[in-house]
């Protein structure tokens, strides 16, 4: 399992609010309107202080949140302490000093053994908290997670986000939640702090599967991307040339042109891990599976996916999938 951690930040309104975070991102939301100072004990906690977490964790502490961080490797929380942040020994003890706990988590086995694990944060939950997973997993794990924590008499909130390493650090993440609707407006200020926009869907699952669709859709698009650059420079064209001459049609997106001078470099400096990617992939091909809906370019693009981490691209961008591509041309 990857490591995970948490973290907790805490903000004031009408009375003492906790918070808690469980993944490797994603501290609650609070306005920047209100008073952040917080008596003894308060605060907002979070678990996971991975690629994502960390920098949503700063993102609060900078705002003025009074913040708890966990990890398994205690050495990944001491930025954040050096920041002002505090330390608890596990989950369960971030969520039982908090008012709301969030959780980001790199996987579903992982968000599952944070969350319902033992010493796992539902341990820690009671009526009147709040367990917000940030996690991107499968709609039957968040369903899994949510009915664990709501047997403790706690609310609970899927909130998957859509953006990679830089968006979370500019405070510019998307939100995609579902649960329970009061508690969504509660943390609504912190997800603020931490994103640009965020999306209530209604029903656990629904946040699950809208981030399964979106990074479905990227997944399939950096492929045929790859494609173009390769044959553009088969064919004898400038590979740079194509990226710019994308950015300016219908078919710019941030993402080519991001991406896209690095990758002609053969460079691929990791903002969201590849291997996050094909299980993101895998995960949509379940869901697909379950309405019996045909999805060949994800299935194909997923096989590529699958060869890239065979030659030792797990950790490496997900745009180096290209390196995929390049090893079927050799391997003809």
């Amino acid at each position: 399992m990857a490591a995970a951690s948490s973290l907790l930040c805490g903000a004031r309104a009408a009375g003492p609010f906790r918070a808690a975070i469980t993944a490797p991102h994603q501290p609650p939301s609070f306005s920047l309107s209100l008073s952040l100072s917080l008596p003894a004990g308060g605060g907002d906690g979070g678990l996971g202080l991975g690629i994502m977490g960390a920098p949503m964790a700063a993102n609060l502490l900078n705002a003025g949140c009074d913040v708890t961080v966990w990890n398994r490797t205690k050495s990944k929380c001491d930025p954040l302490l050096t920041l002002g942040a505090k330390y608890e020994p596990s989950p369960a003890d971030v969520a039982s000093s908090c008012d709301v706990t969030f959780a980001m988590l790199a996987d579903p086995a992982s968000a599952v053994e944070v969350a319902c694990g033992a010493n796992g944060a539902a341990q820690g939950m009671s009526p009147g908290k709040g367990y917000v997973d940030v996690s991107t997993v499968d709609a039957a794990t968040s369903k899994l997670i949510g009915k664990h924590i709501t047997n403790t008499g706690a609310s609970f909130l899927e909130a998957p986000v859509s953006g990679s390493k830089k968006p979370a650090e500019d405070g510019l993440l998307i939100f995609l939640t579902a649960g329970d609707e009061p508690l969504y407006n509660r943390v609504a200020p912190l997800l603020d702090v931490m994103g640009k926009s965020r999306f209530f869907l209604g029903d656990v699952g629904n946040g699950a599967a809208m981030k399964l669709v979106v990074n479905m859709v990227m997944g399939s698009m950096m492929v045929s991307f790859s494609e173009g650059l390769l044959l553009s420079e088969k064919v004898g064209l400038d590979p740079n040339t194509l990226v710019e001459v994308i950015s300016q049609g219908a078919i710019s997106a941030p993402m080519f042109s991001l991406k896209g001078p690095s990758m002609v470099k053969a460079a691929y400096p990791t903002a969201f891990p590849l291997k996050h990617q094909q299980k993101d992939l895998r995960l949509a091909l379940a869901l697909a599976e379950s309405v019996s809906q045909s999805i060949p370019t994800v299935a194909a693009a997923n096989e590529l996916y699958k060869v890239a981490k065979s030659l030792g691209l797990a950790d490496q961008d997900f745009s180096a999938v290209i390196e995929a591509l390049k090893a079927k041309e050799q391997n003809k």
